[in-house]
């Protein structure tokens, strides 16, 4: 439950900075809530990173709807209180599209998400960079280089809750929502299975010992 409780505040906070400033709220946001819950939850914030880390192995099945409901609800609460509390409401009620076209917008949110997750699973979960102390900056950093690069092409998602958010703040259309859902996991499962395969290393068990080793071992502590 722990878990849930720091996914559902980290993708609070990271909704409302992107619903209020953008990829700059965005990517401040994720780097705090990034050092603030990583050591509890992973940090995710995201469904399409959750998906990643359950392709990694870092999130159990049983894990995997929980953390997909925290993110979610925060993203709709989010919404909901900064569009009816702080009354600062989107615009767009009406779509016809993307205006970029499907394609574009799509291969944008899918290439932007395969980034973040790749980055994630790189500076977060190997045993070389374990216990380092820039993995908020580098995880934040790309959120706001991907939107910087891919943005004028598919608004810079990169994360579903996002979308969800945006959707409900009216700052986004309906019609639009299922690929903000789509793409970004596309790009968090691309990322999972391409980190797999460079990182090999990191997937295989450490060698059994031998059991007579170990009482070998343990006999000489004895002595």
């Amino acid at each position: 439950m722990k878990k849930y409780v720091v996914e559902f505040i980290g993708t609070f906070f990271l909704v409302s900075g992107a619903i209020l400033y953008g990829a700059i709220g965005a990517s401040l946001a994720l780097i705090i809530m990034v050092y603030a819950g990583g050591h509890i939850s992973g940090a995710h914030y995201n469904p399409a990173v959750t998906t990643a880390m359950y392709i990694r192995g870092k999130v159990t099945s049983a894990e995997l709807p929980g953390y997909y409901i925290a993110q979610l609800l925060a993203g709709v609460i989010a919404a909901t209180l900064i569009y009816y509390v702080f009354e600062k409401q989107g615009q767009n009620s009406v779509c016809d599209g993307f205006p970029n076209g499907a394609m574009k917008t799509a291969l944008a949110e899918i290439i932007g998400t395969f980034a973040l997750a790749y980055v994630i699973l790189n500076v977060a979960t190997t045993k070389g960079t374990a216990g380092n102390s820039y993995f908020g900056l580098a995880i934040g950093g790309t959120v706001l280089a991907m939107a910087v690069a891919f943005g004028n092409f598919s608004g810079g998602v990169f994360n579903p809750a996002v979308g969800l958010g945006l959707c409900v703040h009216k700052s986004m259309c309906w019609a639009n929502l299922w690929m903000f859902f789509v793409a970004p996991i596309i790009g968090g499962v691309i990322a999972a299975f391409v980190f797999r395969f460079v990182n090999e290393a990191d997937d295989e068990e450490p060698e059994s010992i031998p059991e007579e080793q170990i009482i070998r071992t343990e006999g000489k502590v004895r002595h």
